[in-house]
Protein backbone atom coordinates (compact mmCIF):
# COMPACT_ATOMS: atom_id res chain seq x y z
CA UNK A 1 0.00 0.00 0.00
CA UNK A 2 1.31 3.44 -0.88
CA UNK A 3 1.85 5.87 1.95
CA UNK A 4 2.41 9.60 2.20
CA UNK A 5 5.43 11.02 4.00
CA UNK A 6 5.25 14.55 5.42
CA UNK A 7 8.49 16.01 6.74
CA UNK A 8 9.14 19.18 8.69
CA UNK A 9 12.70 20.42 9.19
CA UNK A 10 12.83 22.59 12.30
CA UNK A 11 15.79 24.96 12.60
CA UNK A 12 16.12 26.47 16.08
CA UNK A 13 17.89 29.73 16.82
CA UNK A 14 20.10 28.11 19.46
CA UNK A 15 21.03 24.74 20.93
CA UNK A 16 19.11 25.63 24.09
CA UNK A 17 15.91 26.25 22.11
CA UNK A 18 16.50 22.98 20.24
CA UNK A 19 16.69 21.05 23.52
CA UNK A 20 13.42 22.55 24.78
CA UNK A 21 11.74 22.08 21.41
CA UNK A 22 12.85 18.44 21.20
CA UNK A 23 11.62 17.77 24.73
CA UNK A 24 8.20 19.18 23.78
CA UNK A 25 8.11 17.00 20.67
CA UNK A 26 9.05 13.84 22.57
CA UNK A 27 6.77 14.46 25.53
CA UNK A 28 3.58 14.49 23.53
CA UNK A 29 3.59 16.24 20.19
CA UNK A 30 4.63 13.16 18.18
CA UNK A 31 1.81 11.10 19.67
CA UNK A 32 -0.65 13.97 19.15
CA UNK A 33 0.15 13.83 15.44
CA UNK A 34 -0.61 10.11 15.47
CA UNK A 35 -3.87 10.84 17.27
CA UNK A 36 -4.63 13.42 14.59
CA UNK A 37 -4.36 10.83 11.83
CA UNK A 38 -0.75 9.85 11.15
CA UNK A 39 0.18 6.18 10.99
CA UNK A 40 3.62 6.85 12.39
CA UNK A 41 5.74 9.71 13.71
CA UNK A 42 9.46 10.04 14.14
CA UNK A 43 11.72 12.83 15.41
CA UNK A 44 15.35 12.83 14.25
CA UNK A 45 18.01 15.16 15.68
CA UNK A 46 20.14 16.22 12.70
CA UNK A 47 22.55 18.38 14.68
CA UNK A 48 22.54 20.56 17.79
CA UNK A 49 20.09 23.07 16.29
CA UNK A 50 18.12 21.17 13.65
CA UNK A 51 15.44 18.50 14.07
CA UNK A 52 13.45 16.68 11.43
CA UNK A 53 9.91 15.46 12.07
CA UNK A 54 8.66 12.69 9.78
CA UNK A 55 4.98 11.79 9.71
CA UNK A 56 3.61 8.89 7.65
CA UNK A 57 -0.02 8.93 6.49
CA UNK A 58 -2.01 6.14 4.85
CA UNK A 59 -2.61 8.29 1.75
CA UNK A 60 -2.43 11.83 0.39
CA UNK A 61 -6.12 12.15 1.28
CA UNK A 62 -5.41 11.23 4.91
CA UNK A 63 -2.66 13.84 4.97
CA UNK A 64 -5.01 16.49 3.56
CA UNK A 65 -7.52 15.70 6.29
CA UNK A 66 -4.80 16.14 8.89
CA UNK A 67 -3.85 19.47 7.33
CA UNK A 68 -7.44 20.69 7.61
CA UNK A 69 -8.33 19.29 11.01
CA UNK A 70 -5.29 18.41 13.09
CA UNK A 71 -2.40 20.59 11.96
CA UNK A 72 -3.81 24.07 12.77
CA UNK A 73 -4.15 23.31 16.48
CA UNK A 74 -0.73 21.68 16.70
CA UNK A 75 0.96 24.52 14.83
CA UNK A 76 -0.76 27.08 17.03
CA UNK A 77 0.58 25.29 20.09
CA UNK A 78 4.14 25.36 18.68
CA UNK A 79 3.83 29.05 17.81
CA UNK A 80 2.56 29.92 21.29
CA UNK A 81 5.44 28.07 22.94
CA UNK A 82 8.36 28.93 20.67
CA UNK A 83 7.31 31.87 18.50
CA UNK A 84 9.86 32.77 15.86
CA UNK A 85 12.74 31.00 17.63
CA UNK A 86 12.01 27.94 15.46
CA UNK A 87 11.84 28.11 11.66
CA UNK A 88 10.09 25.40 9.64
CA UNK A 89 10.66 23.97 6.18
CA UNK A 90 8.00 21.51 5.03
CA UNK A 91 7.98 18.96 2.24
CA UNK A 92 5.69 16.19 1.15
CA UNK A 93 5.90 13.17 -1.10
CA UNK A 94 5.15 9.48 -1.43
CA UNK A 95 7.41 7.12 0.46
CA UNK A 96 7.53 3.77 2.13
CA UNK A 97 6.59 4.02 5.79
CA UNK A 98 9.08 3.82 8.62
CA UNK A 99 8.90 0.49 10.42
CA UNK A 100 7.67 1.78 13.73
CA UNK A 101 6.68 4.86 15.69
CA UNK A 102 9.29 3.65 18.15
CA UNK A 103 12.18 3.64 15.73
CA UNK A 104 15.90 4.14 16.03
CA UNK A 105 17.79 7.32 16.64
CA UNK A 106 21.42 8.08 15.80
CA UNK A 107 23.66 10.40 17.80
CA UNK A 108 26.63 11.71 15.83
CA UNK A 109 29.88 11.86 17.81
CA UNK A 110 32.63 13.94 16.17
CA UNK A 111 36.26 13.31 17.07
CA UNK A 112 39.75 14.10 15.80
CA UNK A 113 39.62 16.65 12.97
CA UNK A 114 36.84 15.17 10.88
CA UNK A 115 35.91 11.64 12.04
CA UNK A 116 32.44 10.52 13.09
CA UNK A 117 31.37 7.74 15.43
CA UNK A 118 27.68 6.97 15.88
CA UNK A 119 25.48 5.84 18.76
CA UNK A 120 22.41 3.94 17.60
CA UNK A 121 19.64 3.56 20.16
CA UNK A 122 15.91 3.08 20.52
CA UNK A 123 13.66 6.06 20.00
CA UNK A 124 10.55 6.25 22.17
CA UNK A 125 8.61 9.53 22.58
CA UNK A 126 8.94 10.68 26.18
CA UNK A 127 11.20 7.80 27.26
CA UNK A 128 13.39 8.30 30.31
CA UNK A 129 16.18 6.27 31.89
CA UNK A 130 19.30 4.56 30.56
CA UNK A 131 18.86 2.89 27.16
CA UNK A 132 20.95 0.40 25.26
CA UNK A 133 22.91 1.46 22.20
CA UNK A 134 25.44 0.25 19.69
CA UNK A 135 28.48 2.39 18.90
CA UNK A 136 29.83 2.41 15.35
CA UNK A 137 33.54 3.09 14.73
CA UNK A 138 34.86 4.46 18.05
CA UNK A 139 38.25 5.68 16.89
CA UNK A 140 38.62 7.73 20.09
CA UNK A 141 37.13 6.53 23.38
CA UNK A 142 36.87 9.84 25.25
CA UNK A 143 34.19 11.60 23.14
CA UNK A 144 32.17 8.38 22.98
CA UNK A 145 32.25 8.01 26.77
CA UNK A 146 31.18 11.64 27.12
CA UNK A 147 28.35 11.14 24.62
CA UNK A 148 26.90 8.05 26.29
CA UNK A 149 26.87 9.92 29.59
CA UNK A 150 25.21 12.95 28.00
CA UNK A 151 22.48 10.87 26.37
CA UNK A 152 22.10 8.38 29.22
CA UNK A 153 23.06 5.38 27.10
CA UNK A 154 24.64 2.02 27.82
CA UNK A 155 26.73 0.37 25.09
CA UNK A 156 25.73 -3.21 24.29
CA UNK A 157 28.05 -3.77 21.30
CA UNK A 158 30.70 -2.14 19.16
CA UNK A 159 30.38 -2.29 15.37
CA UNK A 160 33.51 -1.64 13.30
CA UNK A 161 33.43 -0.95 9.55
CA UNK A 162 37.16 -1.52 8.94
CA UNK A 163 40.48 -1.75 10.74
CA UNK A 164 42.02 1.69 10.25
CA UNK A 165 43.12 3.18 13.59
CA UNK A 166 41.08 6.36 13.24
CA UNK A 167 37.99 4.12 13.36
CA UNK A 168 38.94 1.47 15.93
CA UNK A 169 41.83 2.72 18.08
CA UNK A 170 39.44 3.72 20.85
CA UNK A 171 38.06 0.21 21.32
CA UNK A 172 40.44 -0.96 24.13
CA UNK A 173 40.01 2.22 26.19
CA UNK A 174 36.27 2.15 25.65
CA UNK A 175 36.06 -1.45 26.90
CA UNK A 176 38.19 -0.54 29.90
CA UNK A 177 35.68 2.16 30.78
CA UNK A 178 32.40 0.32 30.14
CA UNK A 179 33.30 -3.35 30.58
CA UNK A 180 33.43 -6.15 28.06
CA UNK A 181 30.89 -6.09 25.22
CA UNK A 182 30.96 -7.81 21.81
CA UNK A 183 33.25 -6.15 19.28
CA UNK A 184 32.15 -6.86 15.72
CA UNK A 185 33.98 -6.43 12.46
CA UNK A 186 34.54 -8.40 9.27
CA UNK A 187 35.74 -11.99 9.31
CA UNK A 188 38.70 -10.86 7.19
CA UNK A 189 39.79 -8.40 9.86
CA UNK A 190 39.32 -10.98 12.61
CA UNK A 191 41.36 -13.61 10.75
CA UNK A 192 44.13 -11.08 10.21
CA UNK A 193 43.88 -9.78 13.83
CA UNK A 194 43.58 -6.19 12.66
CA UNK A 195 41.05 -4.88 15.21
CA UNK A 196 42.13 -5.01 18.85
CA UNK A 197 39.65 -6.86 21.10
CA UNK A 198 37.48 -8.01 18.16
CA UNK A 199 35.28 -10.90 19.35
CA UNK A 200 33.31 -11.81 16.23
CA UNK A 201 33.92 -11.91 12.49
CA UNK A 202 30.97 -11.03 10.24
CA UNK A 203 30.27 -12.30 6.75
CA UNK A 204 28.25 -11.02 3.82
CA UNK A 205 24.50 -11.19 4.42
CA UNK A 206 24.72 -11.86 8.15
CA UNK A 207 21.83 -10.28 10.06
CA UNK A 208 22.33 -8.40 13.33
CA UNK A 209 19.20 -7.77 15.43
CA UNK A 210 19.18 -4.34 17.04
CA UNK A 211 16.35 -3.11 19.27
CA UNK A 212 13.60 -4.58 17.12
CA UNK A 213 15.32 -3.93 13.79
CA UNK A 214 17.54 -6.08 11.58
CA UNK A 215 20.81 -4.83 10.13
CA UNK A 216 22.45 -6.68 7.26
CA UNK A 217 26.21 -6.95 6.84
CA UNK A 218 27.40 -5.90 3.39
CA UNK A 219 30.94 -6.60 2.17
CA UNK A 220 32.30 -3.47 0.48
CA UNK A 221 36.01 -4.07 -0.25
CA UNK A 222 38.16 -1.51 -1.99
CA UNK A 223 39.24 1.02 0.62
CA UNK A 224 40.37 -2.02 2.62
CA UNK A 225 39.89 -5.71 1.93
CA UNK A 226 37.93 -6.15 5.16
CA UNK A 227 35.59 -3.19 4.79
CA UNK A 228 31.93 -3.82 5.61
CA UNK A 229 28.79 -1.70 5.95
CA UNK A 230 25.82 -2.13 8.28
CA UNK A 231 22.47 -1.64 6.52
CA UNK A 232 19.01 -1.64 8.10
CA UNK A 233 16.08 0.37 9.44
CA UNK A 234 16.36 2.83 6.57
CA UNK A 235 20.01 3.66 7.22
CA UNK A 236 23.52 2.54 6.30
CA UNK A 237 26.81 2.96 8.14
CA UNK A 238 29.36 3.08 5.35
CA UNK A 239 32.72 3.69 7.04
CA UNK A 240 35.27 5.01 4.55
CA UNK A 241 33.92 3.23 1.48
CA UNK A 242 31.24 5.79 0.65
CA UNK A 243 31.40 9.42 1.74
CA UNK A 244 28.78 12.04 1.06
CA UNK A 245 29.54 13.23 -2.49
CA UNK A 246 32.68 11.09 -2.52
CA UNK A 247 34.37 7.82 -1.66
CA UNK A 248 37.45 6.56 0.12
CA UNK A 249 40.86 6.03 -1.41
CA UNK A 250 41.59 2.58 -2.77
CA UNK A 251 44.31 1.36 -0.43
CA UNK A 252 44.12 -2.45 -0.41
CA UNK A 253 41.58 -3.44 -3.03
CA UNK A 254 41.30 -2.72 -6.74
CA UNK A 255 39.47 -0.01 -8.62
CA UNK A 256 36.92 -2.53 -9.99
CA UNK A 257 36.32 -3.80 -6.43
CA UNK A 258 35.70 -0.29 -5.15
CA UNK A 259 33.42 0.57 -8.04
CA UNK A 260 31.39 -2.61 -7.44
CA UNK A 261 31.11 -1.78 -3.74
CA UNK A 262 29.83 1.72 -4.50
CA UNK A 263 27.27 0.33 -6.92
CA UNK A 264 25.86 -1.74 -4.06
CA UNK A 265 25.13 1.46 -2.17
CA UNK A 266 23.58 2.93 -5.31
CA UNK A 267 21.10 0.05 -5.37
CA UNK A 268 19.76 0.74 -1.86
CA UNK A 269 16.40 2.42 -1.35
CA UNK A 270 16.84 6.08 -2.40
CA UNK A 271 15.59 7.27 1.01
CA UNK A 272 18.26 5.30 2.89
CA UNK A 273 20.08 7.63 5.28
CA UNK A 274 23.86 7.43 4.98
CA UNK A 275 26.13 7.76 8.00
CA UNK A 276 29.70 8.06 6.75
CA UNK A 277 33.10 7.98 8.40
CA UNK A 278 34.34 11.54 7.80
CA UNK A 279 33.17 15.12 7.33
CA UNK A 280 34.55 15.45 3.80
CA UNK A 281 31.37 16.60 2.09
CA UNK A 282 32.37 20.15 1.19
CA UNK A 283 35.74 19.12 -0.27
CA UNK A 284 34.08 16.28 -2.16
CA UNK A 285 31.50 18.62 -3.67
CA UNK A 286 34.23 21.03 -4.75
CA UNK A 287 35.76 18.16 -6.71
CA UNK A 288 32.35 17.17 -8.09
CA UNK A 289 31.81 20.75 -9.27
CA UNK A 290 35.27 20.70 -10.86
CA UNK A 291 34.55 17.68 -13.05
CA UNK A 292 30.86 18.46 -13.64
CA UNK A 293 30.91 22.29 -13.66
CA UNK A 294 27.50 22.72 -15.26
CA UNK A 295 25.55 20.45 -12.93
CA UNK A 296 22.91 22.47 -11.08
CA UNK A 297 22.28 19.83 -8.41
CA UNK A 298 25.95 19.71 -7.45
CA UNK A 299 26.17 23.51 -7.32
CA UNK A 300 23.08 23.76 -5.13
CA UNK A 301 24.26 21.08 -2.75
CA UNK A 302 27.70 22.69 -2.47
CA UNK A 303 26.11 26.01 -1.54
CA UNK A 304 23.95 24.32 1.09
CA UNK A 305 26.87 22.38 2.56
CA UNK A 306 29.05 25.47 2.71
CA UNK A 307 26.35 27.20 4.73
CA UNK A 308 26.13 24.25 7.13
CA UNK A 309 29.88 24.08 7.65
CA UNK A 310 30.14 27.84 8.13
CA UNK A 311 27.97 27.28 11.20
CA UNK A 312 30.02 24.17 12.16
CA UNK A 313 27.03 21.90 11.59
CA UNK A 314 27.16 18.27 10.46
CA UNK A 315 26.37 17.33 6.87
CA UNK A 316 25.43 13.78 7.89
CA UNK A 317 23.24 11.96 7.27
CA UNK A 318 22.79 12.24 3.54
CA UNK A 319 20.61 9.99 1.41
CA UNK A 320 21.19 7.62 -1.47
CA UNK A 321 18.93 9.87 -3.54
CA UNK A 322 21.28 12.83 -2.98
CA UNK A 323 24.31 10.71 -3.83
CA UNK A 324 22.83 9.49 -7.10
CA UNK A 325 22.29 13.13 -8.06
CA UNK A 326 25.61 14.62 -6.94
CA UNK A 327 28.29 11.99 -6.18
CA UNK A 328 30.64 11.73 -9.19
CA UNK A 329 31.82 8.27 -8.17
CA UNK A 330 28.33 6.79 -8.05
CA UNK A 331 27.63 8.50 -11.38
CA UNK A 332 30.62 6.95 -13.15
CA UNK A 333 29.34 4.83 -16.03
CA UNK A 334 31.81 1.98 -15.44
CA UNK A 335 34.89 0.94 -13.47
CA UNK A 336 37.24 2.61 -15.95
CA UNK A 337 35.58 6.00 -15.56
CA UNK A 338 35.44 5.49 -11.81
CA UNK A 339 39.18 4.78 -11.69
CA UNK A 340 39.94 7.92 -13.71
CA UNK A 341 37.83 10.03 -11.35
CA UNK A 342 39.38 8.47 -8.25
CA UNK A 343 42.90 9.12 -9.55
CA UNK A 344 41.94 12.70 -10.35
CA UNK A 345 40.55 13.19 -6.86
CA UNK A 346 43.81 11.89 -5.34
CA UNK A 347 45.66 14.91 -6.73
CA UNK A 348 42.86 17.51 -6.64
Amino acid sequence: MGTFLYTVVCECESAEVAERFEAWLLEGHAMHVVEAGALEAEVVRRDERVLENRYVFASARAFERYEREGAPRLRADALARFGTSVRYTRSTGTSRAQRSVKGLRVETVPYFNDNYAYLVHAYTPGARGTRSCVVVDPGDAKPVIEAIAEHDLSIRAIWCTHHHPDHVAGVPDLLAAIGEVPVLGSRYDLEHTRIAKQTRGLVEGEVLPLLGHDFRVMNVPGHTLGAIAYVGAGMAFTGDTLFLAGCGRVFEGTMPQMHASLMRFAELDPDTRLYVGHEYTEANLRFAAHIEPNDAAIAARLEHVRALRAEQRFTVPGTVREELATNPFLRAKDATEFAARREAKNTF
